[in-house]
């Protein structure tokens, strides 16, 4: 097994030559998961490149608006009041980050909202390379019930003490990576590194503050008006096959939350060639879920009509490589 082959690395200098040397264990709580919510709280752990603890950092940030969700991180805007602005703490943050690789759990989300806020700040952060621990899992056929932190964090044996508090979850997840980055590393698993390019353009809505309520107009379960698309202009070529590629044409349906906004998960779908489904058929390429057991509609029928289906890290994943329609390989 790997995690029984990872106790024999236990230097630098017996890591593959492309391993990293270093990384910053990073958890960002923000506003929402819309791409104009704010960060709340950042921590960063920094680890060498065996994954042991270096040092870390933890703040609050005030974003000058309604905390959004309180009833998950727990974060009031009298406690956010004080707090210091994110460009306040930019360059710190940056410190942090600069020359390591970002580690995060669904990466892609806390890069997404980390290079938002130094787009605001008319800043860029030092960030070159992430690796999202969802996909490690995966590289490493753990054996998880699911990919969820916890999960990840009971697998390897490591306590939590307050979920969705940013410094806590920075914390479980770099116990967790530090066997996670051995047994990859004794085992000669591939690192799934991705590039991480800066945020040169944004747009935000103004969202005003509320002293007593909910954010806005967000709440656990709101309804989401449907937009529509223009039709798809490839043939469906029928289902996804695992470990295949998707290719121009299949027909993808999402169900229930998603760490990045849906609309933005659905736009990268329509940009490589996908056609957004609003419900499940015996058409149905291939269902989006982060809960397959949830027993929503599209879910039910997703398991009677046999459509395959992943979540959304998979989903990440597999928009890399869309196979266009004539064939040739998608960018």
């Amino acid at each position: 097994m790997l995690e029984d082959r990872a106790t024999a690395v236990s230097s630098p200098t017996q890591w593959p030559a492309a391993y990293p040397k270093g990384y910053a264990v990073v958890d960002v709580e923000t506003t929402g998961l819309a791409r104009d919510d704010r960060i709340i709280s950042a921590a960063v752990y920094r680890l060498d490149a065996c994954g042991e603890v270096e040092d870390h950092w933890y703040t609050l940030v005030n974003p000058e608006r309604d905390p959004g969700p309180v009833w998950i991180h727990g974060l009031t805007s009298e406690v956010l009041e004080g707090a210091p602005l994110f460009g306040d703490v930019a360059e710190e943050f940056a410190a942090r980050l600069d020359g390591r690789v970002l580690v995060a759990h669904n990466a892609v989300f806390d890069w997404q909202m980390i290079a938002r806020e130094y787009a605001r700040a008319r800043r860029e952060a030092p960030v070159r390379q992430r690796l999202c621990t969802i996909a490690l899992s995966k590289e490493l056929g753990l054996p998880l019930p699911n990919f969820k932190l916890e999960s990840l964090a009971a697998h390897f044996g490591v306590v939590q003490q307050r979920a969705h508090h940013a410094l806590d979850d920075a914390r479980v997840l770099a116990e967790a990576f530090r066997p996670s980055l051995r047994a990859a590393a004794a085992g000669g698993v591939r690192l799934p590194l991705l590039e991480c390019r800066p945020l040169t353009e944004w747009s935000d809505r103004p969202v005003p503050r509320q002293s007593t309520g909910g954010y806005g107009g967000y709440r656990p379960g709101t309804w989401r008006p449907s937009r529509k698309r223009p039709t798809c202009p490839y043939p469906n070529p029928g289902r996804y096959e695992d470990g295949k590629s998707l290719k121009q044409g299949m027909r993808v349906a999402f169900s229930g939350d998603t760490s990045t906004e849906r609309d933005l998960l659905e736009d990268r779908a329509v940009e490589a060639g996908l056609h957004v489904a609003t419900s499940v058929s015996r058409l149905t390429s291939l269902l989006v879920t982060n809960d397959p057991d949830s027993g929503t509609s599209k879910t039910v029928k997703a398991r009677q009509f046999g459509t395959p289906i992943v979540d959304e890290a998979a989903f990440g994943q597999l928009l890399r490589d869309v196979e266009p329609a004539d064939g040739r390989s998608y960018e």
